[in-house]
């Protein structure tokens, strides 16, 4: 009710419709609101001038819009007269409901009839607010229009139906809570309005006011006004002229006016036409379903948008910060060559200080015995060791002169830094172009040297064409009955390799795998013939051969890690995705990449840490399972939560669609006969846990051999 409230609004006033007629444009006006927006016209433009002339064909003519523009097209924000130039431009405004109006050029004079009696200006124009369509009046002026009492008791119903207070219709601003009713003006006032525009006085004094709630009881209770003839104004409607599209009464009929028309009963007429409205309102409520359910489409938008953000900005970080890391290793690594060259240059200065340290302490101990030898006196003595003396004292200068006092290191360390690429390709360092929408991944190419039999067993192996630029979200393998039957998947996953077991002896079986991504499926690989083993190697074959192996029991050995997309965000994993931990002490859900419908799947989660006895729970679940809660409290998930887990336990998970039961295994010890039967649909590997517990996954694990053994005789 609140959206058709704009519906009952009118385009001028932007208040109810009080008194609404119907223009033959079909919008809708208030009596008052289009009498304040009458305009005079030129004589030339009456009907009277124009039937005189032959031009009229009925009693309003539109304006002929290349004279006459009450509408810029350029929203100058003035209506005016084309092509006359004795007409004066009127100001455009606009309605509290945005719809551009155009006043009289001139106040309307003042008088006391209401405003379907009072006397229009001659040669008036009207200009619907909303389709901008003119027309001229003719004699009748606005009681010309029929008046559109279907809308004035819709409006009735929905005020009626608002069960908050009534608030004045006066008020310009905030509308305060009414706390009269003038019956006779039909209008609501607060204290203030009542004061200031219907004081106790003159005329006024006799009008009776009654309160609000009282006022909305006598409107609900006053009897329905009936549809009279805007030509005939005490004739009723009782017939529908089809030719002319409006009700019409018998005095118009006998009047000659519609004598050549179709005329129809307005009963059958009434029903025809809200038969066909409603037929309408069907493919209406069509779009408005369409459109509810593109909104949702356009807030889950929102919604990606925002988390697609705050991944891509963490990717970003985490780019940045792998750079910084790179470019601080590498600062280190060059800071210890500079370490490395400043101690090579200290060595090798001080070895030149300490050799030349013992050399000068050598030649000054010469010098200062040269010296006391010169100041002996005796002869004979001194030229015994004058000649030894000369030559140590020659060849100790000459030691000296062989670059003894040349330094053998700079000063200058002989490294230089460019810097000048890093910097360039850190400033080009921006974001690739947009990626398009990806096409689906090209087709898989099955690698035959690494696909193989071995007993009832078959392992395939395939990879993407080397030239593929379109990434594939999994692949899908596929193996006939065989006996040359029909195709069915045995593996869905990330992983290029997958092991089946289970297969009859001495068959032939076709197997073929494709890839997959958001966009769709690849083509399909070519197929491989493989040939299973002719004998088996069972100790006891008791049973009949049938009986030993079956194809609806396909056992396959999947490799997969836990999803990160689908967890919790307060989940926290490492180790490609296989060790797992939380950073809340409430329990969180993590749910594997790899969804299992169909098969015999079995995988092992062993407990590296389990601190202040927490509640980890393992098992299975669907992929719309709450992740807030502990696994198993809803009905989307099975697991087990006790039984013997501490730290170093190891948890086996049994999932046996074939059979449709799930068996739980607590270090190589089955718990109970079988945990839940009647498992249908499709499955994902499950944990539950918080911060206390750190659990890690192992894949790729085959089913223990008491139970294939079992389901093979079973």
């Amino acid at each position: 009710m609140e959206e058709m409230e704009e519906e009952l609004k009118c385009p001028v006033c932007g208040s109810f419709y009080r008194e609404p007629i119907i223009l033959p444009c079909s919008h809708n006006l208030c009596q008052a609101c289009a009498r304040n927006i009458l305009v005079q016209t030129p004589e030339s433009e009456s009907p009277q001038s124009r039937r005189a002339s032959g031009s009229g064909v009925s009693d309003y003519d539109y304006l002929d819009l290349d004279k006459m523009s009450l509408y810029s097209e350029a929203d100058s924000g003035y209506g005016s007269y084309g092509g006359f130039a004795s007409a004066p431009t009127t100001p455009c405004q606009k309605s509290p409901n945005g719809v551009r109006v155009f006043p009289p050029a001139m106040p309307p004079p003042a008088t006391h009839l209401s405003p379907a009696l009072a006397p229009v200006p001659r040669n008036s124009c009207i200009t619907c607010p909303q389709c901008h369509r003119s027309l001229i009046l003719d004699d009748r002026g606005l009681r010309g229009f029929p008046k559109n009492r279907v809308l004035e008791g819709v409006i009735d119903r929905y005020q009626q139906s608002k069960a908050a207070a009534l608030k004045c219709q006066l008020c310009e601003k905030a509308p305060k809570e009414a706390t009269v009713m003038c019956e006779q003006c039909d209008v609501f006032y607060c204290d203030p309005c009542r004061l200031r525009c219907h004081p106790p006085r003159g005329p006024l004094a006799k009008h009776r006011l009654v309160p609000p709630a009282q006022g909305r009881v006598s409107r609900r209770l006053s009897p329905r006004k009936v549809s009279t003839c805007t030509d005939h104004e005490l004739e009723n409607h009782s017939m529908y002229c089809v030719q002319c599209k409006m009700p019409v009464c018998y005095q118009c009929l006998e009047e000659g006016k519609h004598s050549s028309h179709e005329v129809k009963a307005l009963g059958a007429m009434w029903k025809l036409h809200k038969s066909q409205l409603s037929q309408a309102l069907n493919g209406l409520s069509d779009r408005a379903k369409e459109a509810k359910e593109f909104l949702v489409q356009l807030r889950n938008m929102v919604q990606q948008i925002q988390e697609n953000s705050v991944e891509f900005e963490a990717c970003l970080v985490a780019q940045c910060d792998a750079l910084i890391d790179a470019l601080n290793r590498r600062k280190a690594q060059l800071l210890a060559r500079v370490n490395k060259e400043h101690e090579h240059k200290l060595k090798v200065v001080r070895d030149q200080i300490s050799h030349c340290t013992v050399k000068l302490r050598q030649t000054t101990g010469l010098m200062e015995y040269c010296l006391e030898v010169i100041k002996e006196n005796d002869p004979s003595g001194f030229l015994q060791i004058s000649d030894a003396l000369i030559r140590r004292v020659h060849l100790t200068e000459d030691q000296w002169g062989k670059g003894t006092l040349t330094p053998r290191m700079t000063t200058d360390f002989d490294l230089s830094l460019d810097n000048s690429p890093l910097l360039q390709s850190i400033h080009q360092l921006d974001f690739v172009q947009v990626k398009a929408s990806s096409p689906v991944p090209a087709t898989p190419i099955l690698q035959l040297e690494e696909c193989c039999t071995h007993n009832n067993s078959a392992t395939l192996s395939w990879k993407q064409p080397p030239l593929s630029t379109v990434p594939a979200d999994g692949y899908i393998l596929e193996l006939d009955d065989g006996n040359g039957g029909q195709f069915r998947e045995v593996y869905v996953g990330k992983e290029t390799m997958c092991t089946v077991d289970g297969l009859h002896f001495n068959s032939t079986y076709n197997a073929r795998v494709k890839a997959f991504n958001k966009t769709g499926v690849s083509p399909y690989s070519k197929t491989l013939v493989l040939q299973t083993s002719e004998g088996c190697n069972f100790e006891t074959q008791s049973a009949p051969y049938s009986q030993l192996v079956d194809i609806k029991k396909l056992l396959a050995v999947a490799w997969f890690a836990f999803d990160p997309g689908s967890a919790h965000s307060d989940i926290i994993l490492s180790n490609d995705n296989l060790t797992v931990t939380c950073s809340s002490y409430d329990d969180r859900v993590v749910l594997g990449k790899t969804g299992f419908s169909k098969g015999v799947h079995y995988w092992e989660l062993t407990v590296d840490r389990y601190d202040n006895h927490p509640d980890p729970a393992f098992g299975v679940a669907r992929m719309d399972v709450m992740k807030d809660v502990m696994l198993g409290k809803d009905d989307k998930a099975w697991a087990i939560t006790e039984g013997g887990i501490t730290k170093g336990a190891t948890i086996g998970v049994l999932l046996d669609l074939n059979r449709k039961n799930l068996t739980f295994f607590i270090n190589d010890e089955q718990q109970g006969p079988i945990a839940f039967d009647n498992v249908e649909g499709l499955f994902f590997p499950a944990v539950s846990l918080n911060r206390n517990v750190q659990v890690t996954l192992h894949t790729g694990l085959a089913v223990p051999d008491f139970y294939s053994s079992r389901a093979s005789i079973a």
